[in-house]
């Protein structure tokens, strides 16, 4: 039996795991979904605590964070090593110390945020399918139904989460991490981590592995029972 902690990426709650989690809880792990603080003084650091919140009530867990929450987990693993016995990236990666989400997108991507953020009173409410296509994030795998029920449920992102990076610390490469692909290929990702790009040099250690799971950006919602399976055999002794 493993333990896993699950963090959502950006507009989503804990309410996105929920098929994945049944998964899980069938076939007999414990799982903790974090609900992450949507209130207006939420930043990235203030997820990072909610985070470490979750690895103390959970124990030692597979830390799996989605998208924007990728970074928070990053942070977060490293300030509680002996509570994560693997950190999972699904569609995302670490980031730098003190790099914000918003600059892992292009000049006119940023512009576009900081436009919406200025428009909604500081904050991003989630995109529309037709933006996030012209933001380059796939909504592969989601159909028209489902993308609406999620849009709906959404909560617009505080601007502090977006425009501010995490505090990390010093990975460890004893800690076994693990990115899921969804939207890119691992040969892509290498591509990247060649060129140094800051967002994936990172996993150039011999720690870091790479799973495939072609299906968009959101696989906890357009495949659950597969990243359920995938991150099942994750959770295995090495």
């Amino acid at each position: 039996m493993t333990t896993y902690v699950l963090v959502p990426g950006f507009w989503l709650g804990a309410w996105a795991w929920e098929a994945v989690a049944a998964e899980l809880r069938a076939a007999g792990h414990e799982v903790l979904a974090v609900e992450p603080g949507h209130e207006p003084e939420a930043t990235a650091e203030s997820h990072v605590d909610e985070v470490l919140e979750a690895l103390e009530k959970a124990g030692p867990a597979v830390l799996v964070g989605h998208s924007g929450g990728g970074p928070v987990c990053a942070a977060a693993a490293e300030r509680a090593r002996d509570r994560v016995t693997r950190l999972v990236f699904v569609d995302t990666g670490p980031l730098p110390d003190g790099v914000a989400q918003i600059d892992f997108n292009p000049p006119g991507a940023q512009e576009w945020i900081r436009a919406r953020i200025a428009e909604h009173g500081g904050v991003q409410p989630m995109p529309t399918r037709a933006e996030f296509a012209q933001l380059g994030t796939s909504t592969e795998g989601l159909d028209e139904e489902t993308f609406a029920e999620v849009h709906a449920r959404s909560l617009a992102e505080p601007a502090g989460v977006i425009l501010t990076g995490a505090r990390r610390g010093t990975p460890d490469a004893s800690l076994p991490k693990t990115v899921v692909a969804c939207s890119f290929t691992e040969a892509q990702a290498r591509e990247l981590i060649a060129a140094g790009v800051p967002a994936f040099a990172e996993m150039a250690g011999p720690e870091w592995s790479f799973a495939e799971l072609p299906t968009g950006h959101w696989p906890m919602l357009s495949e659950p029972a597969a990243l359920a399976r995938l991150l099942a055999g994750l959770g295995e002794p090495t």
